[in-house]
């Protein structure tokens, strides 16, 4: 069995961490999907307009190549506890395949690059590739009421957040709006609180370093 991308996505996080862990928490991160050639048919998208958000069916392969594991120790429930696979995120999957809930901004012709769709809430990295875009239908795929063990009690944490205004003038409204949103939820594995520590990650071009002390967090220079 073979699958091949159809698409690969593009934003402002070039690596893993910093970014949501979850899709739809931060709304004001835009994303561009650019389709491969031979996909770039307006045929193909006749009708997508219509739909408010899609799911997007991608691998992991930017993250590196990860052996599987039947237990994994997801970092935001505290790092300390396993559980099963089947029963995480966690990328260390027999398959290497994520699915993701974004909502659809746009579907534009773009030139040579043919129909791009632009959405926000994604939680893929710079250059991920896709392997398949269908629509989310609200009625058969949402229910809000169900059972998500310890992640619910994590769903509406959120820091406090300080950008200096020296930093804070190098993005533009948007990526400054994005990268509040990623710090807010606290990129930090749950197992890790020294609030001497200095933590970063690569954003739009910068180093971005942060602190956190008793729930706030605070940019600390954006190298």
């Amino acid at each position: 069995m073979e699958f091949k991308p159809i698409a690969h996505i593009y934003n402002d996080f070039p690596t893993k961490f910093g970014l949501p862990r979850q899709s739809g928490m931060s709304e004001h991160l835009i994303s561009k999907i650019v389709m491969e050639k031979e996909y770039q048919t307006p045929e193909a998208f006749r009708g997508i307009g219509d739909f408010e958000y899609l799911w997007l069916i991608w691998i992991f392969e930017p993250m590196g190549k990860r052996e599987w594991s039947p237990t994994v120790r997801p970092p935001k429930l505290g790092g300390n506890r396993r559980v099963g696979v089947f029963a995480t995120r966690s990328p260390n999957r027999p398959n290497p395949i994520g699915l993701t809930r974004v909502k659809l901004i746009s579907a534009a012709q773009s030139g040579s690059d043919g129909t791009v769709l632009l959405v926000s809430g994604a939680d893929l990295m710079n250059g991920t590739a896709i392997l398949d875009i269908k629509p989310y239908l609200p009625f058969a795929d949402s229910a809000p009421k169900a059972a998500c063990g310890d992640y619910n009690s994590r769903a509406d944490e959120r820091l406090e957040v300080s950008v200096p205004e020296e930093i804070a003038a190098l993005f533009d409204e948007k990526q400054l709006a994005a990268l509040r949103e990623a710090l807010s939820l606290d990129p930090r594995p749950g197992y890790q609180d020294d609030p001497e520590r200095e933590y970063g990650f690569l954003y739009a071009g910068y180093d971005v370093r942060f602190r956190v002390e008793n729930g706030a967090l605070t940019v600390t220079d954006a190298i």
